[in-house]
């Protein structure tokens, strides 16, 4: 049964691994940065999970209970953090530059500046 246990975490290390090197292979060859981000959101909370359940097989009880609370805090703050990092390159004016993306945000609307402003209050 350890056996198979070991056998088992060093697979999900393995998956991690290969999850995280896709993700920054996506952050590298991605056009613009909300794909990248989308990449990289997606990859590191991935592949930190299969961590922490490869880490949750193998420990006791108190990396067990580690392991819950670090997933919950990413759970909680990855999305979070993506949407202000998203939030902000769209603040810059960054172009969406993915091949037929489309724009629905309403930029090309009259008056958007002011209606941005006004929802900020």
């Amino acid at each position: 049964m350890e056996t198979l246990v070991s056998l088992l975490d060093d697979v999900l290390v393995i998956t991690g691994l290969i999850i995280m090197t896709i993700g920054v292979y996506g952050v590298i060859w991605m056009p613009d940065v909300y794909t990248r981000l989308h990449a990289a959101s997606k990859a590191v909370f991935l592949g930190v999970i299969v961590f922490l359940i490869a880490s949750g097989l193998t420990g006791g009880p108190d990396i067990i209970f580690r392991s819950v609370l670090i997933g919950v805090f990413l759970i909680l703050t990855t999305p979070i953090a993506a949407h202000l990092v998203a939030q902000s390159a769209f603040d810059r004016k960054q172009p969406m530059e993915t091949p037929g993306a489309k724009d629905e945000t309403g930029s090309d609307l009259p008056n958007r500046e002011h209606r941005l402003e006004e929802g900020r209050r």
